[in-house]
């Protein structure tokens, strides 16, 4: 009897030891999901979203200055609108689900300081009046205006290069703003390297 007895308890312990494995392995999966669900990736703000997921609106240009509306500090916002069924967080800190045609954020573009200067105006003084000096006088310089006034544009020398430099936009405004110059017009960027420059290696055969 007590032969039989032992392999009956010992089944009995298995079984329970079983009962309590599963037990123990439905409490981690439990754990787990919680901490999935509370530890789970924030949503997406919608200034994080990629190129081809969002798409921007044109800038308003301001006629009198040929610049964006709203120009502060060398910089202008516009209107952004993420693709269809993108959720995402937009610029109040709410979360939606976008049709495209909700503005999600507000994208910052560059745009230049301007002071009433056109660029029209400077070049035509400088090719008709140039050896009068009226170019310098109207971008801010008077002392140059008066000695090229007095020595009549250096003699053709000085208004021929003054011409050159502005037309090429190297000189502007003395006060350090830019031209007045079509928004899609022909304007020039100057290129600079700094530290911050990415420099592709360069290979060599």
């Amino acid at each position: 009897m007590m032969i039989a007895a032992r392999p009956r308890r010992r089944l009995l312990l298995l079984r329970r030891g079983q009962a309590a494995a599963r037990l123990l392995g439905v409490l981690w999966l439990a754990c787990v999901a919680a901490q999935g669900v509370a530890g789970g990736e924030p949503p997406l703000k919608c200034d994080e979203l990629r190129l081809g997921q969002y798409i921007c609106e044109d800038p308003k240009i301001d006629n009198s200055t040929q610049e964006p509306l709203n120009c502060t500090n060398h910089t202008a916002n516009v209107p952004c609108h993420p693709a269809p069924n993108i959720t995402c967080k937009d610029h109040r800190g709410n979360e939606n689900n976008f049709t495209g045609k909700e503005v999600g954020f507000y994208k910052p573009i560059a745009c230049r300081n301007v002071n009433g200067y056109s660029y029209k105006v400077a070049v035509a003084l400088s090719l008709f009046l140039g050896w009068l000096g009226a170019d310098r006088f109207y971008l801010g310089y008077p002392a140059l205006g008066l000695l090229k006034f007095c020595t009549v544009g250096f003699c053709g020398i000085g208004s021929l290069i003054d011409f050159i430099l502005i037309s090429m936009q190297i000189v502007g405004p003395s006060d350090g703003s830019s031209y007045i110059i079509d928004y899609y017009g022909a304007r020039l960027t100057r290129l600079s390297i700094t530290n911050e420059t990415f420099r592709k290696t360069q290979m060599y055969p």
